[in-house]
């Protein structure tokens, strides 16, 4: 059984409640720029266990029927073809995919806004696309000298050159695909347009992390700085809120940074500024529905050390440098953590020694942690995922689970047929071949039924692994980790 650290009843209850006095305080429209991931947050449900990934959504779906959804792309984003690094799929595809997702849930989706709009003819052609599909679209345009010039940006060259968005709900949540969209600016442009009508709209800020009102260096807010370490973001004390209210709370710089002209801004569009400081704008209740602090430490430093091999083996396959590196080591230095704290990486990597080929480990429910080694019929990931199967099914180490005339075939149209470099099957290939074994082998269903079982388990593999088998860990909710090193010395990696 694994321990919870977080009341997630509490926080769905809570949060609806905190956003609903919000929208109250600004007499009945609230703009409401949301940030990280609303969709399958994993990240805020490992760092914080009882936290359920889809709490977010859940949240919204309770107040249904005053919601609103805008989505918010930058244009040069569609010009560039940018991608969502964790998705692989660009931010175009990925905005569709948000409104699917929305509206699956039954939350309505008003319009798209392309923000940076600068005629880029890709973005031209997007904008069409959308309006076939029965979307209404919007366009914001670049501001020069934005966020410093305020006389500028707000008047009728700036902000009130912008499309005004139509909106009908009290509570219109502004997201996006990715970071560098144009949230905020979309925020308070809307608040320069309904000012202008006569409407007193206001404005706040949903940001799970860092969490403001635990400690600073707390494992929770560091393991948050090393997940966007490649960001620069770094957490720090609200200095305006302590100076207004004599309190410590935590926020990160780019808030902080921008605080005082986003001040500015409130003041040049009403008179005034409903707010003393950056955290004053946020309305995450997260830090309230800790119920074990402990839990939820020991769960953020495991995050951390996570964090640390993703960023070697991002720099590794070239896609990052040293610098995310050596900021993720100095986390962990604050958490008083070192690799040596996750256990299944010493596991995969003595065994990888013992036997001279790749091995992989992991750590199940119970504590015991398991070994796979690479095989002439199996990779390491392979058999340790059968061997884990067969452990929490109570079955004997020596049974088989897919008889040797199953997979030998499979191996064969691989290599003969599809002319593959390896023969050995990846993780999803041995799961459509244990799919079958399970139809007349009641054994091998028994292990089949215990998949769920794997759902939090920690594994590691003393060598990256392929996309696809990265891919199926993730896909049955393990926290993989790797070494940082291919299998073979070869330039190109598939």
């Amino acid at each position: 059984m694994r321990e919870t650290g977080f009341d997630n009843d509490k926080y769905l209850k809570t949060q609806s409640s905190h956003i609903r006095e919000r929208i109250a305080k600004f007499g009945g429209k609230l703009y409401l720029e949301f940030g990280g991931k609303l969709f399958d947050d994993f990240h805020a449900s490992r760092v914080l266990p009882g936290f359920q990934p889809d709490s977010k959504i859940t949240m919204l779906k309770e107040l249904k029927e005053q919601v609103e959804i805008v989505i918010v792309i930058n244009a040069g984003d569609i010009e560039k073809n940018k991608v969502r690094g964790d998705l692989g799929i660009t931010y175009d595809m990925d905005l569709l995919r948000l409104v699917d997702a929305f509206t699956g849930e039954g939350l309505y989706v008003g319009s798209v806004v392309l923000t940076r709009f600068s005629e880029q003819p890709a973005a031209i052609a997007y904008e069409k696309k959308l309006k076939a599909l029965g979307l209404r679209v919007y366009r914001h345009y670049p501001i020069q000298g934005y966020p410093s010039n305020i006389p500028l940006i707000v008047s009728d060259e700036g902000y009130g050159r912008n499309d005004y968005i139509e909106t009908t709900k009290p509570l219109v949540v502004v997201t996006a695909p990715g970071p560098g969209s144009g949230k905020m600016a979309t925020c308070l442009s809307q608040l320069y347009h309904e000012h202008k009508r006569g409407v007193d709209a206001g404005y706040a800020k949903f940001e799970t992390f860092p969490i403001w009102n635990i400690p600073l260096n707390h494992p929770v807010n560091l393991a948050y700085e090393a997940a966007t370490a490649d960001l620069d973001d770094v957490n720090m004390i609200d200095p305006f809120h302590l100076e207004a209210y004599g309190e410590t709370v935590v926020n990160y710089n780019r808030d902080v940074e921008v605080f005082p002209v986003l001040n500015a801004i409130f003041e040049k569009i009403s008179g005034h500024s409903p707010y003393k400081s950056p955290t004053d704008m946020g309305v995450n209740m997260v830090g309230n529905c800790i119920v074990d602090d402990n839990v939820v430490r020991k769960a953020a430093c495991q995050e951390i050390i996570r964090r640390y091999y993703k960023a070697e083996c991002e720099k590794r396959k070239g896609n990052a440098g040293e610098g995310p590196v050596h900021r993720i080591e100095l986390l962990m230095k604050k958490a008083g953590i070192s690799t040596a704290d996750r256990p299944v990486v010493a596991a995969a990597n003595i065994r990888a020694e013992q036997t001279g080929n790749p091995a992989a480990a992991m750590e199940l429910p119970d504590g015991t942690i398991l070994t796979g080694r690479t095989s002439e019929l199996l990779g390491a990931s392979s058999a340790l995922l059968l061997n884990a199967l067969k452990y929490q099914a109570g079955l004997d180490d020596d049974v088989k689970l897919i008889p040797q005339n199953f997979i030998e075939p499979i191996m064969g149209l691989k290599t003969g047929v599809l002319g593959g470099s390896s023969s050995l099957l990846h993780l999803d290939e041995i799961l459509i071949a244990l799919t079958l074994a399970a139809v007349t082998d009641p054994k091998a269903q028994k292990a089949l039924d215990h998949l769920p079982d794997l759902v939090g388990c920690e594994a590691h593999s003393s060598v990256i692994l392929s996309q696809i088998d990265e891919g199926v860990f993730k896909k049955l909710g393990m926290n993989l980790t790797c070494e940082a090193h291919y299998e073979s010395k070869k330039f190109y990696h598939k």
